[in-house]
């Protein structure tokens, strides 16, 4: 049966409400939304300042679409339909989703992973695990995408964390197809602008914080106190009966003792070289597998790296703070054959290695690279291939560069989402980098900007032993050129290169230098 709107008003503070006017007992029948295009008859259009653009300017629009109210941060006055006025439109719509949607995850398990990086391949190491343990009645919200135990969605283009409308409408759907678990992947955008409002968290996960976003947050200090809402949310959210608050910390990380000191039930902790609850000893690597201990138990999986034993640990000790025994953690380790875009290999016969990973921060690009050089044969080599986002952090382009000159024996910058900024521009910012730390032009790294070109240049340097690592995008399947977004998969370049032995030519500079 359809609640009012002052039922939903409910879920809000009190004070979080400025003024109400016109007929609040009217029913809403359709969801409340933040895009005037998606207003549905009987639905609510909540108006708020975006970044690009004020939705303060479409409510007439919203209106014709079928509005039956209109929510908004400004002082104006609506006759046609009621009109409430709030404080924070970014918080606000995720609890009013929330509560359209029937609190959905008050009746979930709902455990939140952020971090700079690692946070997609912890989300689908412990959904395997608890695909064991709850048979099947799991789903998750990552950067791949949503799943409702079996079936699949996908969450858009370049985004980890969909807005509050969409996450409370998929956590309904979980609900309804019965699950009892899901995990969210929570970004710091997604965390700052209020996406994951009105969610109810019961474990937060922490893989590690460092250099990231700093375009938008403007420091790290910004970026570390983001993230952290997540454990705000935690402490604040609906208690459970006989569900505790854990938080799940990686104690090798800085970012450690700063959200230890948040309040929770229970603190976990996870390390390699710090005394923790679940510390890794005995790791050893062999071409298909990784393998670890934690305590007296032995675990093995087929992902590869230091950083992913990282992943691992804190998929296992998540897994075990909720009382998952390890035999059914071991089996969920082990059923992972790898995870989309990361450090995927690409086999197509030939006598090198060839890797794509999502790797676009200078951390994630370095432990990429380090796990790359394991698996270089003697004497032989590690071409790295990547490009730096433009309207993005602008230090992180000399910083990855450096990373590389000091890790691959070859460079290629390349394109990467350069968007409305300058491709030759992001490239010598790029190269700057690397002759900082004594590379040469054209001899230890190059300038490609067709992202197909350098992918194929790379591959015809190749030689047997080599290992050829294509980084920044991973999974992605467009990138971004001015404001439009041109279909796009490294991988699909990668096996265009060499099985076809030619480039892929599906971006603006195949045909154009920028």
């Amino acid at each position: 049966m359809p609640q009012t709107l002052m039922h939903h008003l409910g879920a809000l503070s009190p004070a979080k409400i400025v003024r109400l006017s016109g007929d609040t007992t009217i029913a809403v029948t359709a969801p409340f939304v933040e895009d005037s295009r998606a207003v549905e008859k009987g639905g609510v259009f909540v108006a708020r300042k975006g970044l690009s653009a004020d939705g303060h300017q479409y409510i007439d629009k919203a209106i014709e679409q079928g509005a039956v109210a209109i929510i908004g941060e400004q002082a104006i006055d609506i006759d046609a339909v009621p009109y409430v006025q709030i404080r924070d439109a970014h918080l606000a719509l995720g609890q009013l989703a929330a509560s359209y949607y029937g609190f959905p995850s008050r009746q979930l398990t709902v455990f939140g992973v952020t971090g700079t990086n690692g946070k997609t391949t912890t989300t689908h190491l412990l959904h395997s695990i608890l695909k064991i343990w709850t048979k099947g009645k799991v789903g998750y919200i990552s950067t791949l995408g949503a799943d409702f135990g079996g079936k699949s969605a996908d969450t858009g283009l370049h985004v980890t964390t969909p807005h509050a409308p969409h996450i409370q409408k998929y956590l309904a759907q979980m609900l309804d197809s019965g699950l009892t678990h899901v995990i969210l992947e929570m970004t710091s955008h997604g965390l700052e602008q209020g996406r994951l409002s009105g969610v109810d968290i019961d474990v937060s996960i922490v893989t590690n914080v460092t250099h990231e976003h700093l375009d938008f947050h403007g420091s790290f200090e910004a970026y570390q106190a983001a993230k952290g809402i997540m454990f705000q949310m935690l402490a604040n959210s609906y208690r459970k009966p006989n569900i505790p608050k854990i938080s799940i910390l990686n104690q090798d990380d800085d970012s450690y003792s700063h959200y230890a000191k948040i309040k929770t039930d229970k603190v976990v902790t996870y390390s390699i070289k710090n005394h923790s609850d679940n510390q890794a000893f005995a790791i050893r690597y062999d071409p298909n597998k990784t393998y670890f201990a934690v305590d007296k138990t032995d675990f093995q999986y087929k992902l590869f790296g230091e950083f992913n034993i990282y992943n691992a640990l804190a998929a296992v000790a998540t897994a075990r703070a909720i009382g998952i025994d390890d035999k059914t953690i071991i089996k969920g380790l082990q059923a992972i054959d790898g995870v989309s875009g990361r450090m995927e290999r690409i086999d197509e016969g030939q006598d090198f290695i060839a890797i794509v990973d999502f790797a676009h921060t200078p951390d994630a690009l370095e432990k990429a690279l380090v796990a790359g050089r394991t698996m270089v044969k003697k004497g032989h080599r590690l071409i790295a291939v990547f490009g730096s986002a433009g309207l993005r952090d602008v230090e992180k382009r000399r910083m990855m560069a450096e990373t590389s000159a000091k890790f691959a024996d070859i460079t290629i910058l390349t394109a990467e989402d350069p968007r409305t900024e300058s491709l030759k521009g992001i490239l010598q910012e790029m190269a700057d980098g690397c002759l900082v730390q004594g590379g040469t032009e054209d001899k230890s790294f190059f300038r490609i900007p067709d992202r197909g070109e350098a992918i194929y240049q790379a591959c015809q340097m190749a030689k047997v032993g080599d290992v050829v690592m294509i980084c920044g995008k991973g999974h992605e399947q467009s990138m971004c050129f001015g404001t439009i977004e041109y279909p796009w998969d490294d991988r699909d370049a990668l096996r265009a290169a060499l099985l076809q032995g030619k480039p892929l030519k599906t971006l603006p500079t195949a045909t154009q230098e920028n």
